[in-house]
């Protein structure tokens, strides 16, 4: 008896796995579809994301291939005309592409005496919340060293503060950069004291280093 009870107790499983199979049957095939489906859909985007990357690549590779080997001698029409190139490029660049030419834009523009284009997309940088962070505080300290003297000194000390904290990697260039805020303001012993740090700082580069015992001996004198 046991063995019929058990027969058929697999029986009421088997049919009851048949009814569900049937019942759900069309939501489970549905559903793989749909992760077969995204797999693909995830495999095709990044595949065009990588060509995307690599013909950014390429496009900015060849923008800047002869500002690069004019280096310095690059004249401002032809700085000018690089600069609205990279700045065309980074119109519809990814990301990152994107940031690069508004960087190396700006740089072009001021080479070019163009003022006002650099410190628009150097503040257009600044305020990139997708740019990465560390290029969004060279933008900011680019943006600061062109209009100290220039723009209200509370607005650059302001902006180039967030920059000064010793864990920040800029913090050298925007302390530097402070310290000529002071003496544009007239507080020499602001100014002298941060040359002072400067001056001392092994973290410093050799640049700002010495720019500082310079302008001390210049200040002292």
């Amino acid at each position: 008896m046991v063995d019929i009870f058990d027969e058929v107790t697999e029986e009421l499983h088997h049919d009851r796995a048949v009814a569900l199979a049937r019942r759900y049957g069309g939501y489970l095939l549905a559903a793989c579809v749909l992760v077969l489906v995204g797999v693909g859909a995830q495999q095709v985007w990044q595949s065009r994301q990588a060509a995307r990357a690599n013909q950014a690549a390429a496009q900015y590779l060849a923008l800047t291939q002869d500002v690069d080997q004019q280096n310095a001698g690059i004249s401002a029409d032809q700085a000018s005309t690089a600069a609205k190139g990279l700045a065309d490029f980074a119109a519809t660049a990814p990301e990152g592409y994107k940031v690069l030419a508004e960087l190396r834009a700006a740089g072009l523009y001021a080479q070019a005496g163009q003022a006002d284009q650099a410190v628009a997309l150097w503040n257009q940088v600044s305020a990139d919340g997708q740019a990465d962070q560390g290029l969004r505080d060279i933008a900011t300290l680019l943006w600061a060293e062109s209009q100290a003297g220039q723009a209200p000194d509370d607005v650059v000390l302001g902006r180039i503060l967030p920059l000064t904290g010793q864990d920040n990697p800029y913090h050298a260039l925007a302390r530097e950069v402070q310290a000529l805020v002071y003496l544009h303001q007239g507080k020499p012993d602001l100014a002298k004291a941060l040359l002072q740090q400067l001056s001392a700082d092994p973290t410093a580069p050799d640049g700002v280093r010495n720019r500082a015992q310079g302008l001390l001996a210049s200040l002292n004198g």
